[in-house]
């Protein structure tokens, strides 16, 4: 791509490493690129961040067309920035896009994107263990009719902000509410997407889990509202009697990057994966039974969350006496590993952004 830069009059003053949260401070610039019908994808650019302009009609604000990805990248202990298994983010939001009827980006593009972005910001990616540069690449419609249609123009943008952990808890094991009355995703819906309405969707049962004091809600399915399908923000996986156990993908639970970073773990460490229906019943039996014997959420922002406790209807289960457990902890020592450089990168899986 030629991708002209528009440089930015005065640098931010970039804030303490050790006290960054998630998605609070953002990086100097951004990428963006527009969609036409008539041109297709035009005018690549990396521009100070900055507000956008947006007329009342745009089809976004009223029909939700929108779709993102999240991604990081890691400062190596030799300064060596690296991505990880970006092509993976790339060709999800090209499956969003269709179910939602937007113009593919395609993949060498996006992760061109994303790696010339992060050249940029370079200086914005984070040296304090256990921070990373996030990333948000997203796409909206930015057509300016009301009616709803698939629109005529599109713009993709890729946005950055240093990060620390994503939960305050941080790798410390998390409460999570059962949701047994509201729904989030049905099959031939967009629970497979990542778009933004399946969030908007979950904040309700967010809000019921805080009230209760829980971090989390896990989804169950949305017809039988039996089968244990995902937490908000997590894909999610158990051990039960040594064997792992996690929803199948079958267009309502989101194939997450990491979830399929670690099915290739835990079968190359001899673990039997089973990607099937589970039942919070037998979930539930199982906790109470001792079978349960670790519970942890996967995904980009959190990587690895261990589950201390399931919150059911009347019923409670604690797992692992709230304790994190040492299959969970060697995931995630393992997996953060390789992504900060610290573990050989057998798989291939890291992205040199100079390469």
């Amino acid at each position: 791509m030629d991708i002209r830069f528009v440089k930015r009059e005065q640098l931010k003053e970039k804030p303490d490493q050790k006290n960054l949260g998630f998605g609070k401070y953002m990086t100097d610039y951004m990428f963006v690129m527009d969609w036409t019908k008539e041109d297709g994808w035009i005018d690549a650019r990396i521009v100070p961040h900055e507000p956008i302009s947006l007329d009342p009609a745009c089809v976004t604000l009223h029909y939700a067309q929108e779709t993102f990805e999240g991604m990081k990248a890691y400062r190596t202990k030799s300064g060596k920035i690296q991505l990880f298994r970006p092509e993976m983010n790339a060709r999800r939001m090209i499956k969003s896009n269709e179910r939602l009827c937007m113009p593919a980006f395609p993949e060498d593009m996006f992760v061109e994107a994303v790696k010339e972005l992060v050249k940029v910001e370079k200086d914005w990616v984070p040296s304090e263990p256990g921070t990373s540069l996030y990333i948000r690449p997203f796409m909206f419609a930015t057509e300016s009719a009301l009616g709803v249609h698939m629109a005529s123009k599109y713009k993709f943008m890729v946005i950055c902000c240093p990060v620390g952990a994503y939960y305050a808890e941080g790798i410390n094991p998390v409460k999570i509410l059962v949701e047994d009355e509201l729904v989030r995703a049905v099959q031939g819906g967009t629970g497979f997407t990542k778009c933004g309405g399946n969030y908007a969707g979950s904040i309700l049962g967010q809000v019921k889990a805080e009230k209760m004091g829980c971090t989390q809600v896990l989804w169950l399915d949305g017809v039988h509202r039996k089968y244990v399908e995902e937490v908000g923000t997590m894909n999610i996986m158990f051990k039960i009697g040594g064997e792992i156990y996690t929803a199948p993908i079958e267009g309502t639970v989101l194939p997450g990057v990491t979830r399929d970073s670690i099915i290739h773990i835990l079968k190359d460490w001899g673990y039997k994966v089973n990607e099937t229906h589970l039942a919070v019943d037998d979930l539930m039996k199982a906790g109470h039974d001792g079978t349960l014997e670790e519970a942890f959420g996967t995904g980009t922002a959190a990587v690895i969350s261990p589950v201390g406790e399931f919150v059911y209807k009347d019923d409670i289960v604690k797992v692992n006496n709230f304790e994190i457990g040492k299959l969970t902890q060697k995931l995630y020592d393992y997996l953060t590993g390789i992504q900060w450089g610290d573990v050989e990168d057998k798989y291939g899986w890291t992205v040199d952004i100079n390469a």
